[in-house]
């Protein structure tokens, strides 16, 4: 991810949540469809389960942001572990359709707005304080995809940030400009 310098928390935040989906979508790229639904034990949850609760939270924290409560009344939060969507391409919509819902809710936003009051769970929050429970709570779901992938995948990963035992090659394309965009 370029690292842009900013002064503006929106335009700052709303990258790292592109580069968060776009680092799980990487990683589910390279497991086949039946390992997106399989959970290590019955304690785990498996890939598809993950994203059906990262979606389903997406929905519920980003659906009428402002004016209602981040965690709505329909909202089945032990129902998004269990029985996820049936194919890649049905996760895959639930997941962009997650995605839509926070994106959606944060362009119209402006810096101005980061002090305003939002409710999650009946408890305040700013909301720059509702938007970092979230950069928190997302990426520690995609480090879980990303975890699952890594291990299905196996000798077939390919890295998706720098490689293991390359970091000073990295380093080095990084200095003299080389450094592919990950």
């Amino acid at each position: 991810m370029a690292l842009e310098f900013t002064t503006s928390y929106l335009e700052d935040a709303i990258p790292l949540f592109r580069y968060y989906k776009r680092l799980a979508e990487r990683a589910m790229e390279q497991v086949t469809d039946e390992q997106l639904f399989v959970a290590l034990d019955e304690e785990s949850n498996s890939i598809a389960v993950v994203v059906k609760h990262v979606a389903g939270n997406m929905r519920s924290r980003w659906t009428d942001f402002l004016t209602t409560d981040g965690e709505k009344p329909n909202r089945n939060r032990d129902g998004e572990f269990i029985d996820p969507p049936a194919t890649r391409a049905e996760l895959m919509r639930v997941w962009d359709d997650g995605w839509a819902c926070l994106f959606g809710a944060l362009a119209p936003l402006r810096e101005e707005d980061l002090p305003r009051k939002v409710i999650i769970r009946g408890e305040a929050h700013s909301v720059m304080q509702a938007v970092n429970r979230q950069l928190a709570h997302y990426p520690y779901h995609v480090g879980q995809i990303v975890l699952l992938a890594k291990h299905f995948a196996g000798e077939k990963w390919n890295a998706l940030t720098v490689p293991r035992n390359k970091s000073a090659e990295f380093n080095r394309k990084v200095q003299v400009g080389e450094a592919s965009q990950r």
